[in-house]
């Protein structure tokens, strides 16, 4: 999230430091730090806080209490919402509250759109933002400065039932469609929410993603109502995955916010719309069906001492939640916080704990050596029983797999699948197995492997129950299973774990996309070392290499190019004075999909190398 060093001094009276400092001191206490780029930050949010700090306030608030300077002008300081009038033209209706806990609709009359001033176009743009107008980048400056996603819809493109309009929030119907703001049309399904008109049934928006076409505020507007709130965020979440639509507001939506904070989003809305825009604000009406319940959490000095190992005082905890600007109260060595309405990730002591550790700094946690475990550890048998499978099945050939839990067929179905192509808990590990065979065998030129040999230990579910089985499968082999209960019984029981050796692990290189092209070549070099022949017929083993291997093998790589990625001895055998090497070689790009032109210049080279050496190809 892109975040305005500028921006951020609206929120106070004293100077902030300059924005790699600022950059720092969060990456110390509380978040990651993408880049800094002149006075512009891109903050790496973690999930835990998008609640509150996917937006300005919400980074300002952070700094407040890591860099322990007053935090002035806090838009969310004052509470109530006597500034929005309950409203006698316009009303809202929530079908299903557990998706929707609170939508406040606001009606302002007399606007004039139109170009936004300087100010607002320049903060929009320094962190991305394209301006459009200055209704619509009205809310959109609300939604990047508190966290509240607003949108305004035309009054005058909804229809009025003897002068009043319905705002209503429910479930789309199966194929359902909208034009969204953008001009692309989406298909719905009934699981999408969407904000229609009521009067009319026309929908207006995709709950929490986007708005529609029908109500689009553009320059002949007069008169908009103003939409701020609360939509569930794993029904965000689910229309804006299936519908392939991220937004800003979706975003935020999905990482849930406080049904509160849309009070606070509606009345600074209607400020800036009225200071910028002109007209006059007439009516409000906000449904609140499901309100937030205030909690309070208790905590003591000895029970953050104890979980953080530290030797924090009394009033060094009083400051810091001073510092966080958390109410609290202190009575017996005892705090009583009640968390701010927006830091719906604060429910527990321990959340508190960690509070206090990162803003009183991690570097006063000392370290402790662990204490020593006091009696043998016991040995798993099932994993016992599995160590032993996959060191045998490793040592004549085989390697190991892991394969999608999920299937297309099955006994026990998923409630929450993961997409919709394979909805059950597989049975077998056969199916995954054969399918990893049939994809292996297509590219074991550029695995390096002969003969493709897998086995995969993990959990299936049938007969009514989940067990834990070995699959076994192969090129040249029909694929088999076994419980790995049946090998655990014919092993004695286990005293304690054996010390496997430690093979040495390559450096990770991801999979190229692109396809390999495979070129071989045979020649004949002297033999002049002389060494063991291999065999008078090509074999289908590997042996180590030797000096005259070796060299061959380096001259070709010196001359083969960028794009050789593997070379591979697949025959060799001697004839009087003379021996004949054959290389398989695997030319590929992780950029692009070579051609064959490339790899035949790349051929040509080796082939000209290897005759000015004297040898000759076959």
């Amino acid at each position: 999230m892109l975040i305005s060093r500028p921006w951020l001094q609206n929120f106070f009276d004293v100077t902030l430091p300059d924005a790699q400092a600022m950059a720092d001191a969060l990456t110390l206490h509380a978040f990651e730090i993408e880049s800094v780029k002149g006075e512009i930050l891109d903050v790496n949010v973690t999930a835990n806080r998008g609640h509150d700090c996917l937006s300005h306030r919400g980074i300002a608030k952070e700094l407040s209490a890591i860099l322990n300077i007053s935090f002035s002008k806090d838009p969310l300081a004052k509470k109530g919402t006597s500034e929005l009038q309950k409203a006698d033209n316009l009303a809202v209706s929530i079908e299903n509250p557990i998706l929707c806990s609170r939508y406040i609709a606001a009606y302002i009359g007399g606007i004039k759109v139109g170009p936004s001033p300087d100010w607002l176009r320049t903060d929009l743009e320094s962190v991305g933002q394209k301006s459009i107008n200055n209704i619509v980048d009205a809310a959109n400056f609300v939604m990047l400065n508190i966290g509240q996603p607003m949108h305004a819809f035309d009054a005058s493109k909804l229809t009025a039932k003897d002068g009043r309009f319905h705002i209503g929030i429910r479930n789309a119907k199966t194929n359902e469609k909208i034009e969204t703001l953008d001009g692309k049309t989406y298909s719905l399904a009934d699981s999408n929410l969407a904000v229609v008109d009521r009067n009319s049934n026309t929908i207006l928006a995709i709950a929490g993603v986007k708005g529609g076409k029908s109500a689009e505020v553009d320059e002949s507007t007069t008169d908009v109502i103003l939409e701020s709130a609360n939509f569930d965020g794993i029904a965000v979440r689910k229309a804006s995955q299936a519908l392939k639509l991220r937004t800003d507001a979706s975003l935020r939506f999905e990482q849930i916010l406080s049904p509160m904070l849309a009070e606070f989003g509606m009345r600074d809305c209607i400020k800036l719309i009225l200071k910028i825009a002109g007209g006059e604000y007439k009516e409000s009406m906000d449904e609140y069906p499901r309100r937030q319940k205030e909690i309070t959490i208790s905590i003591t000095a000895s029970e953050v001492n104890r979980t953080l190992g530290t030797e924090l005082k009394e009033q060094e905890i009083f400051a810091t939640f001073t510092r966080l600007g958390f109410p609290f109260e202190l009575n017996n060595e005892t705090f009583a916080v009640t968390p701010p309405f927006e830091r719906l990730d604060l429910n527990i002591p321990a959340d508190l704990t960690e509070e206090i550790g990162r803003i009183s700094g991690y570097q006063k946690i000392a370290e402790m050596a662990l204490p020593t475990f006091p009696k043998a550890v016991d040995t798993n048998k099932n994993f016992y029983t599995a160590e032993h499978v996959r060191e045998q099945l490793i040592s004549v050939g085989y390697s190991e797999v892991y394969t999608s839990i999920f299937s297309d067929k099955g006994e026990r179905a998923v409630i929450n699948k993961v997409g919709g192509e394979r909805p059950y808990l597989r049975a077998s590990l056969l199916d995954g197995l054969t399918e990893a065979v049939e994809k292996n065998a297509r590219n074991k030129d550029i695995l390096g492997v002969r003969e493709v040999k897998l086995f995969e230990i993990g959990s299936i579910w049938d007969a009514g129950k989940e067990q834990v089985v070995v699959g076994i499968a192969g090129e040249n082999e029909e694929p088999s299973e076994l419980p790995l209960q049946k090998y655990a019984n014919e092993l004695p029981t286990p005293a304690s774990y054996e010390n496997y050796p430690i093979s040495k692990t390559e450096r990770y290189r991801p999979f190229a996309r692109f396809p390999f092209i495979v070129r071989d070549i045979a020649l004949w070099v002297p033999d002049l070392s002389k060494s063991e022949a291999i065999g008078d017929k090509s074999q289908s083993f590997r042996v180590p290499a030797t000096s005259e291997e070796r060299e061959v093998e380096k001259v070709i790589k010196d001359n083969a190019g960028d794009l050789l990625v593997r070379t591979e001895l697949f025959d060799r055998f001697e004839k009087g004075p003379k021996v004949s090497f054959a290389f398989r070689l695997v030319f590929q790009s992780s950029e692009r999909t070579l051609t064959d032109k490339e790899a035949n210049a790349a051929m040509e080279n080796i082939y000209k190398a290897v005759r000015d050496r004297g040898w000759e190809v076959r």
